[in-house]
């Protein structure tokens, strides 16, 4: 049963706590680190946090951060006092990703090209450690979360989105492709978005971030200080425990906040128009629901998407679709792995795009289109894709590093479900609705039954029963009893 919300004055006390430790001459137990080091390190009761500090940089993760990352995460994931994980970000981002711009440099050189790779390698296994982590891992994306930031996040049990959350995986803008475990996650969340944001670059905000399951909680940033407080003031935390606490402080959606724009026909649209396994045939779909479609506004919406698309390196677009379909019935370990291979091959002259893509948007920040090559889609040959990018290089042929976790940690099929504290998938809804979920007990099932028998097993969380009935009107129709006043759900198959 969930606990009492907590008052006005309790969060205010909370605040004002959090404000006098945060500035007080003897702050909460640090590990030693100067305020100038790239990553803080403090002890508060239970809680063990890490804070990014690289603000000017909007916390891009580097070699330095990751030689500091590890060892501490490594050290509190085995110890006894560090009951819980917090990760968060000084400034205006969380993380905003790794700095390419050096692995870019660095990959350019022979002589500095196993310096480019390792610092995927490393960062790879930095993923699979926080993703794996035995305790309760709280990340707080307060602020922009871009690439390698989202790696650090996305697999945790406890995902914290804001207001100020900016989410994306945009490595087809830069010639590159999504990677840090994106080839996992991003094939698992609802219908297509997975791929239209691997393959788009595109950016969601704030509640639309929870609602599509890359965040278990929305909680106002202004919260975020009373939040950590109250973590840090339990006794023994469990997850139960934790998810009780986000609970309460998170947030029903306000009459003015935006939504996701990704529901009812625009939905419908996209998983259309992306649910096909090549990008020519994505292209085809869009081009005929642009010119086709008999709502003017998801005219407008494919004619914009394929314009995005249409500024995407050619080979990053195929590299990118080929590994969500290859990532979805990989484990998270295994995932990592063929994106490891990916990241060699673009840093082994695998495609000049990695190159041009770095130069041309992030240090020239030039807005006009790079100039990719092969320039257009159909001049981008596949079966070179496949040999260059998921065959040529791998540990079986000495080719690229291996990923290894620490042999202390939970094995691939043994990590925690990272959707366990979120809104139910659109997976667990069909399930229901077709008697096959472990806690449906019924062949048949009506609305209010649906909604009732996820309210017992989630609670009343935040924004679940306006995504089950956006579901329902999408993917179910109702037929009514012939004997009694109920009318059935029926997935449309």
């Amino acid at each position: 049963m969930s606990r009492p919300a907590a008052s006005a004055a309790q969060r205010t006390a909370a605040i004002g706590r959090h404000l006098m430790s945060t500035s007080a001459v003897t702050p909460k137990s640090r590990v030693d680190a100067p305020d100038e080091a790239p990553v803080l390190f403090e002890s508060n009761g239970p809680v063990r946090t890490y804070i990014l500090n690289r603000p000017a940089k909007l916390n891009a993760l580097n070699e330095p951060m990751l030689n500091l990352l590890r060892p501490q995460i490594e050290e509190w994931c085995q110890g006894e006092l560090a009951k819980v994980i917090v990760g968060r970000g000084v400034g205006r981002a969380f993380c905003a990703g790794g700095d390419v711009e050096s692995v870019v440099q660095a990959a350019s050189k022979e002589e500095t090209r196993p310096q480019a790779i390792d610092f995927f390698h490393r960062e790879f296994e930095m993923d699979y450690i926080l993703a794996a982590v035995p305790k309760p891992y709280v990340a707080v994306m307060d602020g922009i979360t871009m690439g390698g930031g989202v790696g650090l996040s996305v697999n945790a049990q406890f995902r914290v989105a804001t207001e100020k959350t900016v989410f994306a995986m945009p490595e087809t803008k830069i010639g590159y492709c999504p990677d840090v475990g994106a080839s996992y996650f991003l094939s698992r969340i609802d219908g297509e978005i997975g791929t239209y944001l691997a393959l788009t670059g595109d950016t969601i905000t704030g509640r639309a971030v929870y609602e599509h399951g890359f965040a278990t909680h929305y909680i106002p940033s202004r919260r975020i200080p009373a939040l950590l407080e109250r973590l840090a003031a339990l006794e023994e935390p469990t997850f139960q425990m934790i998810n009780d606490l986000l609970e309460q402080e998170s947030s029903e959606r306000e009459s003015d906040e935006v939504s996701s724009s990704f529901v009812g026909a625009k939905r419908e649209a996209l998983d259309t128009a992306f649910r096909h396994n090549t990008v020519e045939e994505i292209f085809a779909e869009l081009t005929e629901i642009s010119e086709t479609h008999q709502d003017e506004g998801i005219r407008t919406w494919a004619a914009n998407t394929l314009k995005m698309l249409g500024d995407r390196s050619p080979t990053s677009l195929k590299v990118a679709l080929t590994a969500i379909r290859k990532g979805k019935p990989m484990n998270l370990l295994e995932a990592l792995q063929m994106e490891m291979n990916i990241a060699t091959a673009f840093c082994s002259g695998g495609s000049p795009d990695f190159q041009t893509g770095v130069t041309s948007v992030l240090v020239n920040k030039e807005k006009s289109r790079p100039a990719w090559s092969p320039a257009h889609l159909n001049e981008v040959n596949d079966e070179e894709i496949r040999q260059t990018f998921f065959s040529k290089f791998s540990p079986e042929q000495d080719t690229a590093p291996k990923i290894t976790p620490p042999a202390y940690l939970p094995q691939p099929n043994q990590l925690a479900d990272p959707m366990r504290y979120a809104l139910p998938t659109e997976v667990e809804i069909r399930s229901m609705v077709d008697g096959s979920h472990r806690d449906s007990g019924a062949t048949e099932i009506t609305l209010d039954e649906l909604l009732a028998k996820f309210d017992r097993a989630r609670g009343r969380k935040p924004g679940m029963r306006e995504k089950i009935l956006e579901v329902v009107q999408r993917k179910c129709v109702s037929e009514q009893d012939k004997h009694m006043d109920k009318r059935w759900l029926k997935w449309k198959h």
